[in-house]
C-alpha cells in the first residue's frame, strides 16, 4: 500500500473541527493506504495533553506523531507567530526523519506555512503534494485587517501562489473558494477539487429537548424553558461576534431567551466583558464540548448563528454549518450572498441569510425565530436535514477524497 504523510495541527480527539474531520478521514483511509498523523497535542483539553503520549498508533494502524508546542494566545500576534514558527520548522524537521513518504498531505493552517511545508517536503521526499485550502491566506487576514504590512502580506501571498501551483492537487471546501483560486493565476489554475467538509450525520441526528443527554445538558447550564439562540464553534478574529453581540441589548427583557456561546478563541475575552459590562443576565459562555456531547448541545438550541465576517465570502467556509443541518435545527445566517453557506441555506431551505453588518435585520430575524410557533421552526430544520442527507453526506466526501488520492 502507498504512504501517506498528514502533516495537520489538529487531529482527534482535538474538540476543533479540523481534528474532528482529520480522525473522520484517517479512520476510512487506514484500510487503502499507511497513514502517518504529524501533528501536536490538543489545543483545547489541557487533561488530553497530559494523557496522550508522543507517539501512538491510533484506532487500528495509523501512526501519529505529537509535538510539544508552545501555548498560543490568540489575543497576541507575537504569541502566534512564535507558536506557528515552532509548529512549521518542528512538522518539517519530523516530515524529514520519515522514510516511506508517497504522498503527503497538509492543510491551509497555520496560514501559509501549512502548505508550505507541503511544498519543501515534497521536493526533499520526492513524494506527490495534496494542499487541503480551508482558509485563504493573506486574503482571510486583509478582510480582518489583520495583515502586519503590505510588504509581508505581498510575500505571503506568492508564497501560498506557489504552494497551490507546486502542489498536485488542491483540494477546497466550498465552490465560491474554487473561483479564488482561479481568481489568485492569470492563466493556468492548478489542479483542484472542490469537497466539502462534514459531520457524522450517523451520530449528530435531531432529538427532542426530552431526550435524556439534551434535557441533562439543558439541566447543567441552567437553560430549561430557554429560547436558545446558539453559536457554537470558534469565537475568533473572522466571523464579527464582537459586535453580533451588541443585537443581545435588544432583548434585555426578554428573561426567556438566552443568547448561549460556545466554543473558544480570539474574541471570546472581549464579548464576556461586554457582557459583563452591559449586565446582559441573557448571554452564556461555555467551553467546547467534548466531542461525545455535542449531539446533545447542538440540539439544546431552537436557532442556530452560522456567521461570517464581511469580506470572507470564498475565502473561508463556516464548518458548523453541517453540524446545524444534521441536527436539524432553522439556520440564522449572518452571511454573504453567494457564499457556500448562505447557498446551502437557501437551496435548502433552512433558515434565512441576512449580509454582514446589516444588526437591525439579525434583530428582526431572532424576533420572527421567537414568535414563530414550534411546528414551523421544527419543519425549517428538517429541510436541512433533508438536504444533508441529500448532497453533503460524510460518505460522498470521504469517497471523493479516495477517488483523489488514488489519481495523485
Amino acid at each position: 500500500m502507498k504512504n501517506i504523510v498528514f502533516v495537520v495541527n489538529y487531529f482527534s480527539p482535538d474538540v476543533a473541527s479540523l481534528g474532528q474531520l482529520m480522525g473522520d478521514l484517517c479512520v476510512d483511509l487506514q484500510k487503502d493506504f499507511n497513514i502517518t498523523v504529524i501533528t501536536s497535542h490538543p489545543h483545547y483539553a489541557d487533561d488530553l495533553q497530559q494523557a496522550l503520549p508522543d507517539r501512538l498508533e491510533w484506532n487500528g494502524s495509523v501512526k501519529v506523531i505529537r509535538m510539544k508546542l508552545p501555548k498560543v494566545n490568540k489575543q497576541s500576534k507575537v504569541s502566534r507567530i512564535t507558536y506557528m514558527a515552532a509548529y512549521f520548522f518542528k512538522a518539517l524537521r519530523m516530515l524529514v526523519k520519515e522514510t516511506e513518504v508517497d504522498v503527503i498531505y497538509t492543510v491551509s493552517q497555520p496560514p501559509i506555512l501549512g502548505g508550505l511545508i507541503g511544498t519543501i517536503g515534497k521536493r526533499m521526499k520526492k513524494a506527490k503534494h495534496i494542499y487541503n485550502i480551508q482558509d485563504f491566506n493573506p486574503e482571510q487576514a486583509e478582510a480582518v485587517s489583520y495583515s502586519p504590512s503590505p510588504i509581508v502580506t505581498k510575500i505571503a501571498a506568492e508564497v501560498d501562489k506557489l504552494n497551490c501551483r507546486y502542489a498536485d492537487m488542491n483540494i477546497v471546501v466550498g465552490s465560491d473558494m474554487a473561483a479564488t483560486l482561479q481568481n489568485r493565476f492569470n492563466t493556468g489554475t492548478p489542479d483542484y477539487e472542490v469537497i466539502h467538509n462534514w459531520v457524522d450525520e450517523e451520530d449528530l441526528v435531531p432529538k427532542p429537548r426530552t431526550d435524556k443527554g439534551v434535557a441533562a445538558f439543558l439541566h447543567e447550564k441552567q437553560l430549561e424553558d430557554k429560547f436558545i439562540v446558539m453559536y457554537s464553534g470558534n469565537l475568533g478574529l473572522f466571523y464579527d461576534l464582537e459586535n453580533i453581540i451588541r443585537i443581545t441589548e435588544a432583548f434585555r427583557e426578554y428573561r426567556d431567551i438566552a443568547f448561549v456561546f460556545i466554543g473558544e478563541g480570539a474574541k471570546k475575552k472581549e464579548m464576556e466583558d461586554y457582557a459583563q459590562a452591559n449586565r446582559l443576565e441573557n448571554v452564556y459562555f461555555f467551553p467546547y464540548e467534548p466531542k461525545e456531547r455535542i449531539k446533545y448541545s447542538l440540539n439544546a438550541a431552537d436557532v442556530h448563528l452560522v456567521v461570517n465576517q464581511k469580506g470572507i465570502k470564498g475565502v473561508s467556509v463556516p464548518s458548523k454549518i453541517y453540524g446545524v443541518l444534521a441536527v436539524g435545527k432553522p439556520v440564522l445566517g449572518v452571511l454573504e450572498n453567494g457564499s457556500e453557506a448562505a447557498v446551502i441555506i437557501e437551496r435548502s431551505g433552512a433558515g434565512v441569510v441576512i449580509e454582514p453588518g446589516r444588526y437591525e435585520e439579525i434583530i428582526d430575524a431572532v424576533y420572527m425565530y421567537y414568535h414563530l410557533p414550534e411546528e414551523d421552526r421544527k419543519a425549517i430544520g428538517q429541510k436541512g436535514r433533508l438536504y444533508l442527507e441529500q448532497h453533503l453526506t460524510r460518505r460522498q466526501s470521504i469517497d471523493k477524497y479516495k477517488a483523489v488520492l488514488q489519481q495523485v
